[in-house]
């Protein structure tokens, strides 16, 4: 796309653009937390765009293995950066303050980390070593072992990025009524982050439902071919991972790790 016929070059200069696409929108809301972003809001923001941004970046990268690792290495590099920064190793407050709940390093202890307080880990638990972690390491997996061509790797993205956003955004502005096993996760927000997931996997790939050109990005490019099976198996995979997501253990483990679980275990067997 790139070099004029060489495709590792190619695929080189298009690692670099998604890189610097996906900066500029980390740049943007960092800048949108600095400048007084309600807190919870910004991350969201966060959480919903940079995997579905990284994913639009996808066709400019060549098909096969190398292609799909090299696309790979723009999340795979923020894995180093949440291990720095989780850490204390690097600080960057930032970035902490635009992606944790709190904007600080540290949580208190969930009754998990209790159990590991004996270990020899710190006796807090470090807030981007779980969300934020388990977020870049399910979309460098889904982009390195899945790739453009799974539907496996398309629904664990949206349902993460779009429809867990989503859930909490809705949630707290709409949440009133509570689901009866979890009352920290409420009807509409689980209901938001089932349409979210499902809407933007859909989009991501099918024409059929005739809505605009945004529904056939994937299958554009032929990277899928889309089907009525394929959009059933879209919705049955939204609606278990917001189900997964609205159980207390998603609460105690991390949604983003449970909802990619979800995802990918489900989808590999409906698709």
């Amino acid at each position: 796309m790139w070099s004029g016929g060489n495709p590792v070059v190619s695929d080189l200069c298009s690692a670099v653009v998604s890189a610097g696409v996906i900066f500029a929108f980390l740049q943007l809301w960092k800048e949108t937390a600095k400048h007084g972003l309600d807190q919870k809001l910004n991350r969201k923001l966060v959480h919903i765009s940079i995997g579905l941004v990284f994913m639009l970046c996808w066709p400019m990268f060549s098909s096969g293995n190398r292609g799909a690792l090299l696309a790979a290495l723009t999340p795979g590099v923020n894995i180093i950066r949440m291990l720095l920064i989780g850490s204390g190793m690097w600080k960057d407050e930032a970035t902490v303050k635009s992606m944790s709940r709190f904007g600080d390093h540290r949580l208190q202890p969930t009754a998990l980390d209790v159990k590991f307080m004996k270990l020899p880990f710190p006796p807090f638990t470090r807030e981007l070593l779980k969300g934020p972690l388990y977020y870049v390491l399910t979309i460098t997996g889904a982009c390195a072992i899945y790739w453009r061509t799974s539907p496996i790797a398309i629904a664990a993205i949206c349902n993460l990025c779009a429809g867990d956003g989503m859930a909490d955004i809705v949630g707290r502005r709409f949440g009133r009524q509570k689901i009866p096993y979890n009352k920290n996760k409420s009807v509409a927000g689980s209901a938001a982050m089932a349409i979210s997931g499902f809407v933007a996997s859909v989009g991501l790939v099918s024409d059929q439902l005739d809505c605009d050109r945004f529904m056939h990005y994937l299958a554009a490019f032929g990277y899928v071919q889309e089907s009525w099976e394929m959009i059933l198996g879209f919705l049955v995979v939204s609606l278990a991972s917001s189900f997964v997501e609205s159980l207390p253990i998603s609460t105690e483990l991390d949604d983003n790790l449970t909802v990619t679980l979800t995802s990918i275990l489900l989808g590999n067997l409906v698709f």
